[in-house]
């Protein structure tokens, strides 16, 4: 594993090497609190790029309200006030390839159909990722980006985006920087830079790859 360090431009660390096991992790916003961790394989690990995959089938910590039920089926005026606590599931999904550049306060995803058949490029605004020994942290900004393969794109979550301002989880200056954040991804899709570009959409995972363990101190502190 690799020593602590920022996930920003100009600095030096050691890399990761294909196939290694690490942490997805993201904190709870408002809070030092970790709330969703999901174990990924390490595709590439360089100066330009972190790639990792998240294989069907992977345990993955995600957030629910206190009495377990789904946040998403909570009504948005009371979804981000109610208690939570987190519960450990798997990923029934086809499997997600995730795209971080340095200092970039996004990370792309690629999703794909059953057969391999792309469905969409996904930007997920956030906190640029903190790198630490045992994978990478950050901070959900709830405004994300749908990307087509025909690259038609579109907001997505502006309602949540609003409601977490509302209720106070997001100050007004940190949501300006967050919009102009998707102002620039934006530019990027529609001069097609990279990730877009670079023909991720055909990458396939190596069939060796076991599906990653859920460690049991999956929020230990960053170190």
């Amino acid at each position: 594993m690799t020593a602590d360090i920022l996930l920003s431009p100009g600095t030096g660390y050691d890399h990761w090497a294909p196939g290694e096991q690490v942490l997805w992790r993201y904190r709870g916003n408002a809070t030092d609190r970790l709330h969703i961790c999901r174990p990924v394989t390490v595709v590439r690990d360089d100066p330009e790029m972190l790639a990792v995959w998240m294989a069907p089938g992977t345990p993955c910590v995600k957030p629910v309200l206190a009495d377990g039920s789904s946040i998403h089926r909570e009504p948005l005026e009371t979804r981000y006030v109610k208690p939570r606590t987190t519960r450990v599931g798997q990923w029934w999904g086809t499997g997600v390839l995730k795209l971080a550049r340095p200092g970039e306060p996004w990370s792309v995803w690629l999703f794909w159909e059953q057969g391999w058949r792309f469905k969409n490029w996904y930007v997920n605004l956030e906190q640029p990722g903190e790198r630490w020994s045992g994978g990478i942290d950050s901070e959900d900004h709830f405004l994300d980006i749908a990307v087509a393969p025909d690259r038609n794109w579109r907001w997505l979550d502006e309602d949540e985006f609003a409601q977490a301002q509302a209720v106070g989880l997001m100050p007004a200056a940190t949501a300006e920087r967050v919009r102009e954040a998707g102002r620039r991804a934006v530019g990027v899709i529609q001069d097609w830079g990279r990730p877009f570009r670079d023909g991720w959409e055909n990458w396939r995972p190596n069939p060796a790859w076991p599906v990653p363990a859920l460690p049991v101190d999956w929020d230990r502190p960053a170190m």
